[in-house]
């Protein structure tokens, strides 16, 4: 944070209030020049009812880990945001605030009970509407990890369909956005489209950071907010950081998860459609710090090969081997998942996510996502409070055309950040290769070895023991788990029956 935010017009708070001050021209385009000051929405609540707050998230009682969640509407108007130039593939944007609209939307708050345990770092997640719903996947993924440290953590329902539907969304699962699942609860909510949801997200942020009247983290000391989202969350995220972000200078960091080959529209219908190309990187001239981190499937399904780029002070790309767009722990096991079961590090077979729902062809990814996120949300952390950089990280390993993953003897593809999921294997796990209606094609596939394999693989017991040890304390010290994690990891190992 210290070598990071040296210049004043860096720090959005202090820019902000001295651009009040001296009545300068805020607004003003370009990272050389003071932000765009982000209105403070008003607050309402915390809402109690009728019913709960409605979100895809973890299912147990958040005060059983010391956790509560709260819900509050926002509202006033928000911004778009234009071009005079095309937008060009560096993500080196030039833009500007154009036209304005009211809204009311909601955000929901994930804080520790106790105000002692807070760290003092909050993680803003951009929900995922792709399912015509608001869905948190990055809380369900990395929540263990959050709250064992002690984050606060806020969801954004920024988009259109999450609110008023419209969307399409998920065969089967209609009238799951907000006004459809509860109207007594959300009927005053009104949105008007997405060229205005980068000012909702910021608002939100706004809300969080320095709150006028109600505050809804009710007191903490806020000294770091980072702002995450998944798939077509990281399309919107992509284009906030090179569009936005450089206006308003809001956020501390940027986890942008599970991108594809472009961004989202900066501009869209009814207004006027600003697009992003295809292969859009992220600007490079960022005083804040962004990792992108990215499955199999992300590269090759998604197109996110042709948006590479290579690391630099600010930026970090991992790509995480034997992992899919969603798993089995993002669709099944995450949302009971209370940190301290080391089944979860289990490899499990299931074609069926959600049944009569969503049937795939063959059974679903079972890879390692959610445990090296857990050590990519702590690894930006610390870079935001001024400290060491993540790591850098190996890229994939693709060949031909069309791209392919070069893959190993049993299947699994080379390169990229290892884990003992695929240099200890008991499958082969994939994120491409599944079949099967709705979303299965993003689900990538497990295929496991039979008993003859493994017997082959692993003569003993022990055998197996001291290879998932041995890759497990590598990749914990080369910065790609968390120590909490690597020891469930181990523990599951012991207790499996693999090996002789």
């Amino acid at each position: 944070m210290i070598s990071n935010h040296i210049d004043f017009m860096r720090r959005p708070l202090l820019a902000a209030s001295l651009c009040s001050l001296l009545s300068a021209a805020c607004g003003s385009v370009g990272s050389d020049t003071a932000p765009l000051e982000v209105p403070n929405p008003l607050v309402e609540g915390p809402i109690m009812g009728p019913g709960q707050p409605w979100l895809q998230s973890t299912r147990f009682d958040l005060a059983e880990v010391g956790y509560q969640r709260r819900e509050y509407f926002i509202s006033g108007t928000a911004r778009g945001f234009s071009s005079d130039e095309p937008l060009s593939v560096d993500g080196d944007w030039v833009t500007r605030a154009e036209g304005s609209a009211p809204y009311k939307s909601r955000i929901v708050v994930h804080m520790p009970i106790d105000q002692e345990r807070f760290n003092g770092t909050v993680v803003v997640e951009w929900f995922n509407v792709s399912g015509g719903l608001d869905a948190a996947p990055d809380w369900t993924l990395m929540h263990t990890e959050l709250i064992r440290e002690g984050y606060a953590w806020v969801g954004v329902s920024a988009q259109y369909v999450g609110v008023e539907g419209g969307g399409g969304g998920i065969p089967g699962l209609g009238g799951l956005f907000l006004k459809g699942y509860n109207p007594a609860r959300y009927s005053s909510l009104s949105h008007p489209g997405d060229s205005f949801s980068y000012d909702v997200f910021s608002q939100a942020a706004q809300a969080v950071r320095r709150p006028l009247g109600i505050d809804p983290l009710e007191g903490l000391k806020i000294k770091r907010i980072i702002a995450t989202g998944e798939s077509q969350s990281a399309f919107r995220l992509v284009t906030y950081v090179n569009g936005v972000h450089s206006l308003v200078q809001l956020f501390d960091g940027f986890l942008i998860h599970s991108r594809g080959g472009t961004g989202a529209s900066l501009s869209q219908a009814p207004q006027s459609v600003l697009s992003v190309p295809a292969g859009a990187q992220i600007r490079g001239d960022l005083a804040e710090p962004v990792l992108t981190f990215q499955t199999e499937t992300d590269l090759i399904s998604l197109g996110s090969l042709a948006a590479r780029q290579e690391d630099s002070a600010n930026f970090r790309l991992w790509e995480v081997a034997g992992t899919a767009h969603a798993d089995t722990y993002s669709l099944i096991v995450g949302a009971d998942d209370k940190g301290d079961s080391p089944d979860v590090a289990n490899v499990i077979v299931n074609s069926r996510p959600i049944p009569g729902i969503i049937e795939c062809g063959s059974p679903i990814n079972s890879g390692p996502q959610h445990f090296v996120l857990d050590a990519a949300i702590a690894a930006l952390d610390v870079w935001v409070r001024g400290g060491e950089a993540p790591p850098r990280a190996p890229w994939l390993e693709v060949a031909g055309e069309p791209a392919a993953y070069v893959l190993d003897e049993h299947g699994n593809a080379r390169g990229g950040i290892r884990t003992s999921w695929v240099d200890v294997p008991v499958a082969r796990l994939s994120g491409l290769g599944q079949t099967g209606a709705s979303f299965c094609g993003i689900f990538g596939t497990t295929i496991p070895f039979d008993a003859a394999h493994l017997r082959a693989l692993y003569p003993s017991h022990a055998v197996y023991v001291d290879a998932v040890t041995a890759s497990t304390e590598a990749a914990l010290a080369a910065g790609f788990l968390r120590e909490a994690d690597a020891i469930l990891i181990i523990e599951a190992a012991v207790q499996s029956d693999i090996g002789g």
